[in-house]
């Protein structure tokens, strides 16, 4: 991919003259020319732009010598002096002086790797070199502007995904915060100005939730192969995660205490931790959950640490599993077309819908508050969310008709030796929508 332009060729739109946009010693430039935006023109200025395009990134550009006449010319004999607040009270850095972004993006790396996961690591190198080394490696830091952020974007945007579809906004996204984090850092410790600051992220969809009901995780696993019973039995009735039940293994199976212990991760980067300290946890074993790992343990090869493996003895792979069992199974039963996460899914809202503490919930399934449990799960389940009022008129009427019952016994010991003119004054008082039909029983 070629490496974007640092120097612009634009025509002013009010009189069609072409003019120079560029960026030097953190400023944005431009100089104008009394050319019309005719293709010949174009290519004369393009030369030009791209000899001082060179010069920039080579570090030998000297404005006078290109524009002499212009007010800059002078400013930019000198580096600015101005402090920034950011850099502690040292003056800020020039263009020539920034590091390229390919150097500091390699420094930022080592510095960040200690508190990566492996597979954290690996996505980051992907990103790196497939995405952001290619459009900004060459450019210095200082250069790098909000434009070119928001044109990387846009190409970016473009670009057909796994599946021949667009890129989700959602790794748009992914891919520009690394790009954030990196020249905000790099930014900081210059005593620049951010280009990366205040561009929003784009609006993402909202993850759907797609959790089966009862009746057709039991029709599932009776259906799925025999040696993925077990497999699914346990993502089913436990929410752990992919990583999380593929890494089981059987000293984390505790039948002494009908407990299991999430301890790691797997993936096809190996062996890991789990995605957050809440997901180490204890994870209490359903009826059918430790009939399934009573089965298996009876019949498992001890040389093999993993609960569930291939006829290798390696641990399951997420992707095979996926395309081989998972949604072959869907297509026989005629099912709709879902991810195997909504395993986790069903089991949030099969806990929350028989009437499982909330909190429990959450500590079942890792999170660390039941914010994201109610936010991601609430409207699954009626009887936790009745959205029609009948809970809050039901409230009312049992607290309406206690109140009348109360005031009617206390009427009732009252009524006793009262004259009619008596009985209607109480009835007044107490029960005034009643009260002509009572006096009127007691006339009769």
């Amino acid at each position: 991919m070629a490496v974007p332009r640092v120097v612009k060729v634009r025509a002013r739109p009010e009189t069609g003259k072409l003019y120079l946009d560029f960026g030097y010693r953190g400023t944005r430039c431009r100089e104008y020319t009394a050319l019309s935006d005719t293709p010949a023109n174009r290519r004369q200025v393009d030369g030009l732009a791209r000899r001082i395009e060179r010069d920039i990134r080579s570090g030998r550009f000297e404005y006078a010598h290109y524009f002499p006449d212009s007010p800059r010319a002078r400013e930019a004999t000198t580096p600015p002096t101005t402090a920034s607040p950011k850099s502690g009270g040292r003056q800020g850095a020039t263009v020539d002086e920034s590091p390229l972004f390919k150097d500091f993006a390699g420094t930022w790396f080592k510095e960040s790797e200690p508190r990566w996961r492996s597979r954290y690591r690996n996505a980051i190198c992907e990103v790196l070199d497939k995405h952001l080394l290619p459009w900004f490696g060459e450019m210095p830091i200082g250069e790098i502007t909000r434009g070119d952020i928001l044109a990387f974007r846009a190409e970016f945007a473009r670009r057909k995904g796994r599946h021949g579809d667009t890129i989700s906004a959602k790794r748009i996204n992914k891919v520009t915060s690394i790009l954030r984090s990196i020249l905000n850092e790099a930014c900081d410790r210059l005593g620049l100005v951010s280009p990366a600051r205040g561009i929003k992220p784009l609006r993402q969809k909202r993850t759907e939730i797609l959790p089966f009901d009862l009746d057709e995780v039991n029709l599932m696993i009776a259906t799925v192969r025999k040696d993925y019973q077990a497999y699914l039995i346990v993502r089913f009735f436990t929410g752990m995660r992919t990583g999380e039940v593929n890494g089981l293994q059987w000293q984390d199976v505790d039948f002494a205490h009908n407990t299991i212990k999430v301890e790691r991760s797997f993936s096809r980067d190996g062996d890991g931790d789990l995605k957050t300290d809440a997901s180490h946890r204890l994870i209490p074993m359903v009826p059918q959950v430790r009939a399934a790992l009573e089965t298996l343990a009876a019949a498992r090869d001890r040389e093999c640490p993993w609960v569930f493996h291939t006829r290798h003895g390696h641990p399951i792979d997420a992707v095979n599993f996926t395309n081989r069992v998972w949604y072959p199974l869907l297509r026989l039963l005629g099912l709709r077309k879902r991810a195997p996460y909504q395993t986790r899914h069903t089991a949030a809202t099969l806990m929350l819908a028989a009437g499982e503490n909330p909190e429990w919930v959450a500590r079942m399934l890792g999170h660390s508050t039941t914010e994201m449990l109610f936010r991601t799960y609430s409207r699954f389940i009626p009887n936790l969310t009745r959205d029609d009022g009948r809970a809050f008129a039901g409230l009312l009427r049992d607290r309406c008709e206690a109140d009348t019952t109360a005031r009617l016994e206390v009427t009732r010991a009252e009524l006793e030796g009262l004259a009619p003119d008596q009985l209607r004054e109480l009835l007044l008082q107490r029960l005034p929508a009643a009260a002509d039909h009572v006096s009127g029983a007691h006339h009769e």
